[in-house]
């Protein structure tokens, strides 16, 4: 048997003259086309939000003249007028997220492929959640401002609507996700499908589930208090009055208040989701 040595490769032999590259032609212009998009996109949108150069030039002293005007910030109007409008902003927000739930969980259930197999079913309800998400809470709020007349009713039932294609979106995704094992266990031994649900889907979806109901209500409280800059009731009604009366310190107050109890809920629901989830 004769040694016969096999010719290496030109790129073993100068592994100095190798170049490496990280992206193959074809990523690379897939790249340049991307950001040259984003860039024509940027310019186009620039062209119609008619930016003023005169009022961008004067912004900086506007913002500190109003900001001059609200200090000292007026305490007083706390207790007369802020006070009811923060626990009126967290009764809203609290019985939307209630009401959202209630109307959430039969949307979750059948948005879900692996629990209801009714292609018709899945597709309706992924339309109603999609058509929840995609109003803003301020637009619901006009609406059943119409039908309601002004008060903590339309602003209960805006964050309630806006809060269903969030809630039952989440649900119906984490239903998707569960593993088969004790569903199919279930279904071999004969149970019904409500026994199916509930000792079968629920144990493992409430975590994930009082999680997510926790996040919606940080995010309600927060649109809640906006809500009455359009007549919903909550403390947005205190801002927008104090708003045109040009009541500069009460804004403060108002502000400053809306922002601590955005912090504070906050904390409270990560202390909730830490100890208790």
């Amino acid at each position: 048997m004769s040694d016969t040595v096999l010719p290496r490769p030109a790129a073993a032999l100068n592994p100095a003259e190798r170049e490496w590259q990280r992206h193959t032609p074809m990523q690379r212009i897939l790249r340049f086309t991307v950001w040259l998009v984003i860039a024509l996109a940027v310019v186009q949108s620039l062209r119609y939000i008619e930016i003023i150069p005169e009022f961008l030039y004067d912004a900086p002293e506007q913002m500190s003249d109003m900001l001059a005007r609200m200090w000292p910030i007026d305490w007083a109007y706390f207790s007369s007028d802020v006070q009811a409008g923060l626990i009126e902003t967290l009764h809203i927000a609290t019985l939307g997220t209630l009401l959202s739930i209630v109307l959430a969980i039969p949307f979750g259930l059948l948005v879900a492929p692996n629990l209801t197999r009714h292609r018709g079913l899945n597709l309706f309800a992924r339309i109603v959640l999609v058509a929840s998400r995609s109003v803003n809470s301020l637009v619901w709020a006009l609406l059943f401002l119409a039908i309601f007349g002004p008060g903590p009713l339309a602003g209960t039932l805006a964050i309630a609507f806006r809060s269903i294609g969030f809630v039952g979106k989440m649900a119906g995704e984490t239903i998707e996700q569960m593993p088969r094992g004790p569903i199919e266990a279930l279904q071999a031994s004969g149970a019904s499908k409500f026994s199916e649900i509930w000792y079968g889907y629920w144990p493992q979806l409430k975590p994930a589930f009082m999680s997510i109901v926790l996040l919606r209500w940080d995010i309600n409280v927060r649109e809640s208090a906006v809500l009455g800059i359009v007549g919903a009731g909550g403390v947005g009604m205190v801002l927008d009055t104090a708003l045109n009366l040009f009541q500069w310190p009460r804004v403060a107050t108002v502000l400053v208040s809306i922002f601590a109890i955005v912090i504070v809920t906050e904390v409270v629901v990560t202390q909730i989701r830490k100890r208790i989830l």
